[in-house]
């Protein structure tokens, strides 16, 4: 069965997900996240996509990225994917797969739902039990968001700039959006929009995505369709 192919557009921002093989560790050490890090900020650059979120964890990385070109984002993680493995498989004399295929994606509607996946992906580690807040995870774009680090990877959405006119006015609005945990609802919609490759936004969103790219960017309905009688 052929591959469905992702849904891209310039300027519209993606929820990135890349797991490891069979749900293995794809980090190791810290020097593994640096580099990973390193490589985030490189690449994303030559490639013209801009970070606004993302953690690292032991065995899955997310992002939340716009690119300027709708294939920005493939060059980028493709050639992620590949110098990352050479690193991993030559640091500890290995071989074999790394990643669990290709990458996982979804468009999202920057008007609404965006800020969602800002909040979903910065709260993995709270979510998977290792740490109670976010900030006491290393591997996110928290520290940058939420608490004014300096990064070269972060670029901020404009979404999260109109957040408030100021910079400190921002980092305070959204630790309490993040504060506020997302619905059962809404983190499912994030998970299966991911899962399945669709476009993640209100019905006129998707439409859009639908009419732009001519063909279908969400689900079908389940069951068999209705006679015409």
């Amino acid at each position: 069965m052929a591959r469905r192919a992702r849904l891209r557009l310039a300027g519209l921002p993606l929820h990135v997900i890349q797991r490891g093989n069979n749900k293995s560790d794809c980090f190791f050490h810290e020097r593994d996240y640096l580099l990973f890090l390193h490589l985030l900020e490189e690449l994303g650059s030559l490639f013209e996509c801009s970070v606004h979120t993302y953690v690292l964890m032991t065995n899955h990385v997310h992002l939340l990225v716009t690119p300027e070109r709708p294939e920005g984002i493939s060059q980028m993680m493709k050639n992620l994917g590949r110098r990352y493995v050479q690193y991993i498989n030559r640091a500890y004399k290995r071989t074999g797969c790394l990643w669990e295929g290709r990458f996982r994606s979804s468009i999202v509607d920057s008007e609404e739902y965006l800020m969602r996946c800002y909040r979903y992906i910065e709260l993995n580690p709270v979510r998977a039990g290792i740490v109670r807040h976010p900030a006491q995870y290393a591997w996110s774009s928290y520290h940058a968001n939420a608490l004014g680090r300096s990064s070269n990877i972060v670029v901020p959405h404009a979404q999260y700039l109109a957040l408030a006119n100021s910079e400190a006015g921002r980092r305070l609005r959204y630790s309490e959006l993040v504060d506020s945990a997302l619905s059962s609802q809404e983190l499912e919609e994030i998970r299966a929009a991911a899962r399945g490759g669709y476009a993640l936004g209100p019905r006129g969103f998707v439409s859009g995505i639908e009419s732009a790219l001519g063909r279908r960017a969400t689900a079908k309905p389940c069951g068999r369709p209705k006679k015409q009688r």
